[in-house]
């Protein structure tokens, strides 16, 4: 576990996952500038005021709120622009560590679809299931310690898995081989979990956490002598 991690930190060198980071943070910028400037342009047509200092201070108020709200949104939309490239950080590291590999399967939209679908569907059902233990942890805060890192640690790690596993193995297979796994997947989901919580590190978590789970992925399947 602690040699996969090493791996994908020492790969951020790699020009092709600079490219993809690149890439997110000047998409995330993009998308939150034109969300900053509609909302100031429907905060700008409102006219609340008749006063004209009362709607400057509004305007500017609002602005500085707007600007602040873009500041806390910035790290989450790296994370979902970066999404959109994890395809090509598993190219990169199977290329550079385990370059006899043959080209990864073609996966259906079908089986796509369905794959986002199920997951959807089990981390609706978790977190419903574990709301009551939440509201509890109101008065025992370490417990919603260990929930949250158990709860996303498991959600994390089967979404990363099934990202990087579904490109060598179908649908039904890729889940048989996680859950005769389970407790390494596990553990790399809690793993990715402390990444995305650390401030400045959770920007490019998700590129470290596909490198990453590519390497445990890797692991798993030439224990079993999976083709």
């Amino acid at each position: 576990m602690f040699a996969a991690l090493a791996k994908a930190f020492a790969q951020l060198d790699d020009p092709r996952l600079r490219r993809i980071l690149l890439w997110g943070v000047g998409l995330a910028l993009g998308v939150l500038a034109v969300l900053g400037v509609v909302l100031w342009f429907v905060v700008v047509q409102l006219h609340l005021f008749s006063w004209h200092w009362l709607e400057m201070l509004f305007e500017w108020g609002s602005g500085l709120a707007i600007a602040i709200l873009m500041i806390l949104l910035f790290p989450a939309a790296v994370s979902a622009t970066i999404g959109l490239f994890l395809e090509g950080v598993a190219e990169a590291v199977e290329s550079r560590h385990y370059p006899g590999l043959p080209p990864p399967r073609s996966q259906s939209v079908r089986e796509a679809v369905g794959a986002g679908l199920k997951f959807v569907l089990v981390a609706i059902l978790l977190n419903l299931a574990v709301l009551p233990v939440y509201i509890l942890g109101i008065f025992l805060p370490p417990l919603n310690f260990f929930v949250f890192y158990g709860l996303n640690g498991y959600l994390l790690g089967r979404e990363y898995y099934e990202t990087v596993a579904l490109r060598r193995l179908d649908a039904k297979l890729a889940d048989e081989v996680r859950r005769r796994s389970r407790g390494q997947v596990f553990l790399g989901g809690v793993v990715i979990t402390l990444m995305l919580t650390v401030p400045i590190l959770n920007l490019i978590a998700p590129v470290i956490a596909t490198a990453f789970m590519v390497h445990v992925f890797e692991s798993i399947r030439r224990r079993e002598a999976l083709a």
